[in-house]
């Protein structure tokens, strides 16, 4: 066969070759591609209407998603809550041996609910080193994620067993004072509270050891818009209720029944104008004029405690 010939027969493969390749992309790119699965038909809802209210029944919104980036606990009351918590993920729990020791009977109590749960332990140093530094872990830290959104309508729908509360925060940022008023609020029997998803801290090991553990047992609704939250709950039936230094109306003398949704403004700011226009009330702490305003968690422990004993 002379070189031209040979020449010719390779061109020929080569272009066989490309063609295959071309037909099997094509083949890729035309095939069926499988549907998703139909998403399964979500119930109806019919909240009750607000008693002075005939707004028209609106679409609640969807919970707002969590960063899923891990956490880390720590301190003896958040991490032991943590582990009592079915919806906590379990990642890595590190204990010095001292508190091992210390702890011995509450965590076997615990693994036995979790027998997923295998403590490691570690020296101080290995412990410390995911931690802010100077924060109080009492020899014991929990590697997690943030807990599962949960919707406003399923924690907060108005039920006969008594009265109802919830708490809403409105753009208060520091997690100092947000995890002190979930303590509070769970110590006074609140439902829920809810703030925004934005301007409002992210679960951390800060929040929780300043809640004492009470960040497992309340839900945190986080809701893109709170002016329409506040409507979803005015057509369950609660009553808002902004709290505002400078309201004509004393706590003392608010009288609203049972169903009770009180907002709460950040320190300095307040309360934003659309969140007040979509409060029923305004109510204020009686307090002396020698004192311009107390600390958030303060002023929301006490008015968390006036509703719960009304």
């Amino acid at each position: 066969m002379s070189k031209k010939d040979q020449k010719a027969q390779r061109h020929g493969q080569k272009r066989d070759n490309s063609a295959r390749k071309s037909s099997k992309e094509s083949r890729r790119e035309l095939a069926p591609k499988k549907s998703p699965a139909p998403l399964a038909p979500q119930p109806a809802r019919n909240p009750a209407k607000h008693p002075s209210d005939s707004r028209p029944e609106r679409r609640p919104q969807r919970p707002a998603s969590h960063d899923a980036t891990d956490l880390w606990l720590f301190g003896k009351h958040p991490v032991m809550a943590a582990l009592q918590n079915p919806a906590r993920p379990i990642k890595r729990l590190f204990v010095t041996k001292r508190s091992a020791e210390q702890y011995k009977e509450e965590l076997y109590s615990i693994m036995e609910d979790r027998p997923e749960l295998s403590p490691e332990i570690v020296p101080i140093e290995a412990l410390m080193k995911p931690l802010p530094d100077e924060c109080v872990h009492q020899g014991i830290a929990l590697q997690t994620a943030p807990l599962p959104a949960v919707a406003l309508q399923d924690c907060c729908a108005i039920t006969e067993d008594g009265s109802h509360l919830v708490l809403i925060l409105d753009q208060i940022t520091d997690p100092h004072n947000v995890g002190a008023i979930i303590r509070s609020a769970a110590a006074f029997g609140a439902r829920a509270i809810i703030s925004t998803d934005r301007n409002a801290p992210p679960e951390s090991g800060t929040l929780a050891k300043s809640s004492s553990g009470a960040l497992e047992v309340l839900p945190w609704v986080r809701v893109t818009n709170l002016s329409r939250a506040l409507d979803e709950l005015a057509d369950m039936g609660y009553w808002r209720l902004g709290m505002d230094g400078a309201a004509d109306l004393s706590i003392r003398d608010a009288d609203f029944g049972q169903n009770i949704a009180l907002v709460m403004g950040a320190e300095g700011k307040g309360l934003r104008k659309g969140t007040v226009s979509h409060c029923d009330a305004l109510i204020k702490l009686p307090i002396q004029r020698t004192v311009e305003s107390l600390n958030v968690s303060n002023a929301a422990a006490i008015a968390l405690y006036a509703f719960s004993a009304s």
